[in-house]
């Protein structure tokens, strides 16, 4: 079955597929886009930033855009099934990208398996929940209908960067392919637009997940020429950045230290190699952003345009050597920072920007509120209504865990981390947005970080077992 999976180009899952029918209906549909690994340097978040993302911030104009919202986790298995579930991983165990979720949360009810009982068909492609090996973490029970597929496939014959001892078949970047229709997010994307193209008679409930920018970072050609190697806007970097951070962060990022250290090295070898690395991120987000942009041009030709709730998301951000470190995988702002927005024609007036701290739990119980389906009382997120009707309200702060017993708070401005040793880190994002000084040491500060650390949960549930399959 497995080897089935992953042969065919389009497979459908056990459920069928839909007849065309009736276009009409009065409850709203639901289109739900998640990116992954898209972090904050587009010019969604500010004009100036290098990345070019015209279609999300076209989607952002006909509805709310938050612009501090964070995930659950700065990682894919446990930020995804936060957002599905509605539950956060210090009340799951879902820690790790091998962590087995559904193993260890049999009776938990998906978004998805919600507005399935609720009428909805469901249907999906691309990176939903964390695929993991051989589509590991995939669930099936939470669609209709799925076309599966391999994320990384087609691989060029070599690594096209030539580092061949720099980590693994991922840790490369450059053009390719030359087709765009062999990439697994065009097919993605044609799966959406086939989907909204076809009548329905009950409503919709339709995932699209992008995999771009993930790595590696492979896209054609033309997206890399939206990005000049002369022209290249290169991250700020602050030399010695870890000399303030606390025994917890170093115990956390000890096994990822190896990405920046072999970039270093990969430098040492090719002095444009980092350059060439930022380059291609850039290339695969504006890849990213062109692909929600086919996918939004169908639903605006389709009869569903003014009655479909859209929710875009990405599951974390991405470190591109920002405090010396290369990936996710960690509790800082550019690990947990990237794009949320909503749209509900009639409900959330176009243009709102939020400034409010939320973070990713808040997607399942806004959706179920701007449906009007029955509340749910069993998730940990909160709906982000009251934001919707006025952004100046109270709202809880963003939490965030990456692993056992490290959380971290986004309030107002500041940014406050709690390893599980004890040791901490406090960022006043205003003067600091890079989080290059760490204010935990200093006594002024002790204050905040006492009524932050109030916010820092008690119990902490232990890790669940790593997938078998």
């Amino acid at each position: 079955m497995k080897i089935f999976l992953f042969t065919c180009l389009l497979v459908y899952s056990l459920f069928g597929i839909q007849e065309p029918i009736n276009a009409q209906q009065s409850q709203p549909n639901i289109l739900f886009i998640a990116i992954d690994d898209m972090n904050d340097w587009t010019t969604l978040f500010n004009d100036e930033n290098p990345i070019q993302t015209p279609n999300l911030e076209k989607l952002a104009e006909r509805g709310a855009f938050f612009t501090h919202a964070y995930a659950a986790s700065p990682a894919c298995n446990p930020s995804r099934v936060a957002v599905m579930t509605g539950l956060r991983p210090h009340n799951t165990g879902v820690y790790g990208n091998n962590s087995d979720w559904r193993r260890a949360l049999p009776e938990a009810q998906t978004i998805q398996q919600y507005f399935m009982e609720n009428g909805y068909y469901v249907g999906g492609a691309g990176k939903v929940f964390h695929h993991g090996q051989d589509w590991a973490f995939h669930d099936n029970t939470s669609f209709h209908e799925f076309l599966l597929m391999q994320m990384n496939k087609p691989y060029p014959p070599d690594k096209l960067n030539g580092l061949e001892w720099y980590g693994s078949r991922n840790t490369d970047w450059g053009p390719w392919p030359e087709r765009i229709e062999e990439t697994v997010d065009y097919k993605t994307t044609e799966y959406a637009i086939d989907f909204l193209q076809r009548e329905h008679d009950q409503p919709f409930f339709l995932n699209v997940g992008i995999y771009k920018p993930h790595s590696p970072f492979f896209v054609p050609e033309a997206f890399f020429e939206k990005y000049p190697l002369e022209e290249i806007t290169m991250p700020l970097l602050k030399q010695n950045d870890w000399q303030d951070l606390p025994s917890g962060a170093e115990q956390l990022m000890e096994k990822t230290k190896w990405f920046w250290e072999g970039m270093e090295r990969a430098m040492e070898e090719d002095p444009g190699s980092y350059k060439e690395f930022i380059q291609a991120y850039q290339a695969c987000a504006s890849f990213a952003d062109f692909m929600v942009g086919r996918v939004l041009d169908a639903l605006n030709k389709s009869p569903y345009r003014d009655n479909t709730i859209i929710v875009l998301w990405s599951d974390h951000g991405f470190h591109l050597g920002e405090k010396e470190h290369i990936e996710k995988f960690a509790l800082w702002e550019k690990a947990t920072h990237m794009p949320l927005i909503f749209v509900a024609p009639g409900q959330i007036t176009p243009g709102m920007v939020i400034d409010t701290p939320v973070d990713l739990t808040a997607i399942y119980p806004t959706l179920i509120d701007l449906a009007e389906l029955e509340k749910k009382d069993d998730l940990d997120g909160h709906s982000l209504l009251p934001l919707l009707s006025n952004p100046e309200a109270n709202f809880p702060p963003a939490l965030m865990t990456y692993k056992k017993g490290n959380h971290a708070i986004c309030k107002d401005y500041w940014r406050y981390i709690q390893y599980g040793d004890g040791s901490e880190e406090l960022y006043d994002l205003r003067s600091d947005p890079h989080e290059w000084n760490n204010l935990a040491y200093e006594p002024r500060y002790q204050n905040i970080i006492e009524e932050l650390r109030a916010y820092i949960p008690q119990e902490n549930a232990a890790p669940v077992a790593d997938s078998k399959r």
